[in-house]
């Protein structure tokens, strides 16, 4: 099917046959042992039956050839919301300097290893693209909604490739932060490393099936508009939606007066999102917008971003770069494992193992992915490192958006190796400031 077959019922179609493959991938998780003992969530399931079964696999099933431009739109979206969800939190200084030094450092020295792997080693064996290594950190750090935003931008820029290998290496971060995750858990109660978890086997079932029990189920926001009117849900809806059309907006006008220079939709829509934000804070309007309501509708978003990236996967891409792309995912993969545990051992004072754990399921698939890992060891949250981690990533988002909105145009002009060196000069700098700011601690008890 070609754009020009779209009609309204072609995403109707689409939608309704995701909604099936969700509700599947719920199922499933329910009620087969060996999924909730991987923790594999239902949109990953959904995700890789819509890729068997869709048109880049068995063709078993009639979605669109819309998938990926679908996760395209969504990312739009996801980041409009995230002015109205990250909330200001107060945090012992140290605590946050700590993780805003493991946080931001980890995701600069992620981008600068794939760039210079890509770049100096991969390229000179294989004719590759050269932004091909930044597709491991694109889709490593942030999931699907980073790749499919990274794959977005190379697509106006004429490299369509490079959606499905960022999509193949969120996809694979995503398996390898659940699972190996999870061996990481028993390998750190074995040793004793964890404060709050003594055995595994002790995490409480709603955590295996994601079914939450009567007594431990919780509303999803608060009605701030009267139902006469217009219905709350609808209203937190019309918000994100009325940011995601700015940004577009924005990125349009940007071409128009820049030729041949196009800002990323998702990038603007993040922009005018806290533009937005703080109008709304001078006139009060913000008391009506219901910060719980929109997270939970991101999180749909985000739900239905990782199943159609994963059914966009065009599979005889992955085939043609299998080598090259494996030992990306595989160096990257290790890379992460080491500065992840060595350095949280080095930055943590307190609570350094499930510190650590967030912070894989971070840097090698989503912070949803983190809190569910997080959760297994620290089920009661007592370790703070959300809290943490949620003033921390005021100053890390505007340096990650800046990574994948100048990504793109930096590698495309011939400056991709420059553009990973200053990751790296970036990554090391702030380690620096963190060991003269007396952050470091020089032996773990």
């Amino acid at each position: 099917m070609t754009m020009t077959d779209f009609t309204p019922w072609t995403l109707f179609v689409d939608t309704g046959i995701i909604a099936v493959l969700l509700l599947i991938g719920k199922l499933m998780r329910v009620k087969l042992k060996i999924i909730q003992k991987l923790f594999i969530p239902p949109s990953l399931l959904a995700g890789f039956m819509g890729l068997a079964l869709g048109p880049n696999g068995f063709d078993l099933i009639p979605l669109s050839m819309n998938t990926g431009t679908y996760a395209g739109i969504l990312i739009a979206f996801i980041f409009g919301s995230l002015p109205f969800t990250s909330q200001k939190i107060k945090g012992g200084k140290s605590a946050v300097g700590s993780m805003w030094t493991y946080s931001q450092a980890g995701l600069l020295l992620q981008w600068a290893f794939g760039g210079l792997l890509g770049l100096l080693v991969l390229s000179r064996i294989w004719p590759l693209n050269p932004a091909f290594g930044i597709t491991m950190p694109g889709g490593f750090c942030g999931g699907h909604g980073t790749a499919a935003a990274i794959g977005q931008a190379f697509g106006q820029l004429g490299s369509d490739e490079i959606l499905t290998l960022a999509m193949t290496a969120a996809t694979f971060g995503i398996v390898a932060a659940i699972i190996l995750g999870l061996i990481i858990v028993k390998w750190g109660t074995k040793k004793k490393h964890t404060s709050f978890l003594a055995n595994y086997n002790d995490l409480p079932n709603e955590l295996r099936t994601g079914l939450l029990p009567d007594e431990k189920q919780e509303n999803m926001g608060k009605s701030t508009c009267s139902s006469i009117s217009i219905d709350s849900l609808t209203f937190n809806f019309v918000v994100i939606a009325f940011i995601a059309f700015g940004g577009y907006c924005v990125s349009k006008i940007v071409s128009y007066f820049m030729p041949g220079f196009e800002l990323p939709v998702f990038s603007c829509a993040f922009v005018f999102g806290l533009l937005v934000k703080k109008i709304f804070d001078r006139t009060k309007v913000n008391n009506y917008v219901c910060p719980q309501t929109i997270g939970h509708i991101s999180g749909a978003f985000t739900d239905l971003l990782v199943t159609f990236g994963i059914a966009s996967i065009k599979i005889s891409v992955v085939a043609e770069y299998i080598v090259p792309l494996s030992i990306l995912l595989f160096s990257g993969l290790v890379a992460t494992f080491f500065y992840v545990i060595f350095m949280a051992r080095k930055l943590m004072k307190e609570c350094w193992f499930e510190k650590a754990i967030f912070t894989w399921g971070w840097c090698t698939g989503t912070v949803a992915m983190g809190i569910a890992l997080l959760r297994v060891v620290d089920p009661k949250m007592q370790s703070r490192c959300l809290d943490s981690y949620a003033l921390a990533y005021l100053f890390i988002a505007p340096v990650e958006i800046s990574l994948i909105t100048f990504a793109p145009a930096a590698f495309h002009n011939g400056y991709g190796l420059p553009f990973s060196l200053i990751c790296l000069a970036a990554g090391i700098a702030v380690l620096l400031t963190a060991y003269f700011k007396g952050w470091f601690i020089s032996k773990k008890k």
